[in-house]
C-alpha cells in the first residue's frame, strides 16, 4: 500500500501586513492532487494543522473542502486528517460524518470512545491493508490531571508520562496488535514537538510537550511508521527513519527560507515499511532577506531576479547603519518605490535594525548592540523581560502559565 504524509498546511495564513497565502496554498492543493493521481496513492494522511486558525476563513474553508472534492478524480481511496494546536476541533468535526461516506476521516481532538482513533483501511482488494492510529493534538486535559501544589518539574514529567501512556494505550487496542499479528502495517499520527529536533521562529510554542520532552522511544515499536506535524522543518526524531515530520509544503516565515519543503510517500509491503523517500514542493513564491549595510541592501533589491516563480517575492530587509532611523527610511523608500512589484514586495521593513551612533574612534564600537523595537520581539520575549521583575523562584511557572496561555489563545 502506497501512503503520502503531509502537515502543517495553515490554510488562512496571513502573513505580515496581512498579506494573503491563498494563491501559494491553492497552487500546492493543485499540485498535491496530481502529485497523488501519478503516484499511484492510495491513502493520504495530514498530520495537524489544517488551519492557520481556529477559526478559519471562508476562503481557507473552501480551499480545504474543494480539495477534498478534487481527491475524488485520483486513485487516492482514504484520506485521514487529524487536528493540530492551531485547529479547531469543533471546525474539523462538525462534518465528519458527511466525510466519511467519502472516505475521509477526521480525528479532531481525542474523541469520546478512545478505540474510535484506529481506523482500519482496506486495500485495492476490499481487504484490511494498513491500521492507522490517528492520534491528534493531544490537549492539557487529554495527557494529565492537574494536582494542586505540583512543582514545574512534576508537572512537565505528568505531561510527558500523559503523552507516553497515550500512545502505549493506542498500540495496546485490540484491534491493533491483532491485525499487527496477522501482518497487517501500522501507522500512527502525532503533533507535538519532540527531544531533538529543529524548530523555526514560526511554530507557535506550545504548553504540552513544549520542551521537547517526547522522545523516539515513547513510540511504541508496533508503530511501522510515525506521521508527524507541527514542526516546519522536514526531519526525523532520534535519527529513527521511521518518525519523521514532513515540515510545511510553504515557507511560513522569513526563518523557513532555507528550510526543503517536501512531502514524504511510503510503501508497505507484506506489513513493514519498504520505501520512504521525499517529493519536493514546487514553490511559486520566494521569502527572501536582504541584511547588510544600507549599500548591500540598496543592490540587493535592485538586482534581484525573480525568474521562475509565477508570484512576486516577499522580502525582509534588516539594515545595520550609523545613520539614523529617519534617514535609513528615506533611502529605502527611495528604492522601494522604484522596484518592480511584480518581481519584489519588501513586507518586513519594521524589522529595520540601527546600531547605536558612537562617536569616531569609540574602540568598543564592535561590541555595541544593535538596537530593537518592540515589533522585533516575539511575545514570549516580551514577557521573559517583564520577568526580570520578579523573584527568580517563581520565574520558571510563571513562563509555563503564560506559555499556556499563548497556546489557549
Amino acid at each position: 500500500m502506497r501512503v503520502l504524509h503531509t502537515a502543517d498546511w495553515h490554510l488562512g495564513q496571513r502573513f505580515i501586513q496581512g498579506n494573503e497565502r491563498t494563491e501559494e496554498h491553492r497552487h500546492f492543493l493543485e499540485w498535491l492532487v496530481q502529485t497523488v493521481q501519478e503516484q499511484q496513492v492510495e491513502v493520504l494522511v495530514v498530520a495537524g494543522d489544517i488551519f492557520d486558525s481556529g477559526s478559519p476563513s471562508n476562503q481557507a474553508l473552501e480551499l480545504y473542502y474543494s480539495f477534498l472534492l478534487n481527491m475524488r478524480q485520483t486513485g487516492c481511496r482514504d484520506i485521514v486528517v487529524v487536528g493540530g494546536n492551531h485547529d479547531s476541533p469543533a471546525t474539523l468535526n462538525a462534518p465528519a460524518r458527511l466525510l466519511r461516506h467519502l472516505r475521509v476521516h477526521v480525528v479532531g481532538c481525542v474523541p469520546e470512545c478512545f478505540e474510535e482513533q484506529v481506523l482500519v483501511l482496506d486495500d485495492v482488494h476490499g481487504k484490511p491493508g494498513l491500521v492507522v492510529c490517528a492520534i491528534p493534538f493531544l490537549r492539557d486535559r487529554d495527557v494529565r490531571l492537574s494536582v494542586p501544589g505540583e512543582s514545574a518539574e512534576e508537572r512537565e514529567a505528568r505531561i510527558k508520562q500523559g503523552i507516553a501512556d497515550h500512545y502505549a494505550r493506542v498500540a495496546e487496542v485490540e484491534q491493533v496488535w491483532q491485525l499487527k499479528d496477522l501482518g497487517l502495517p501500522v501507522l500512527a499520527t502525532g503533533h507535538l514537538y519532540a527531544a531533538g529536533v529543529t524548530p523555526s521562529d514560526s511554530e507557535r510554542t506550545i504548553h504540552v510537550g513544549n520542551l521537547g520532552q517526547v522522545t523516539a522511544d515513547h513510540f511504541p515499536e508496533i508503530f511501522d511508521y510515525v506521521a508527524l506535524g507541527h514542526l516546519h522543518r522536514p526531519q526525523r526524531v532520534g535519527a529513527r527513519e521511521h518518525i519523521r515530520y514532513s515540515g510545511s509544503p510553504i515557507a511560513l516565515s522569513f526563518s523557513e527560507i532555507d528550510h526543503p519543503k517536501e512531502v514524504l510517500l511510503l510503501d508497505f509491503l507484506a506489513g513493514k515499511l519498504t520505501a520512504l523517500r521525499s517529493l519536493p514542493v514546487p514553490a511559486v513564491r520566494r521569502l527572501v532577506r536582504f541584511h547588510g549595510t544600507l549599500e548591500e541592501v540598496t543592490q540587493g533589491l535592485t538586482t534581484y531576479d525573480n525568474t521562475g516563480y509565477s508570484l512576486p517575492a516577499w522580502a525582509d530587509v534588516q539594515i545595520h547603519s550609523e545613520l539614523t532611523q529617519l534617514e535609513v527610511a528615506e533611502a529605502l523608500l527611495k528604492v522601494i518605490g522604484e522596484l518592480d512589484r511584480r518581481q519584489l514586495e519588501v513586507l518586513a521593513r519594521r524589522h529595520f535594525r540601527l546600531v547605536k551612533l558612537r562617536a569616531l574612534g569609540d574602540t568598543n564600537e564592535a561590541n555595541e548592540p544593535l538596537t530593537r523595537s518592540l515589533h522585533d520581539f516575539t511575545e514570549r520575549e516580551v514577557f521573559e523581560q517583564r520577568l526580570e521583575a520578579e523573584p527568580e523562584e517563581s520565574r520558571a511557572e510563571l513562563l509555563r502559565t503564560f506559555d499556556e496561555l499563548l497556546e489557549r489563545l
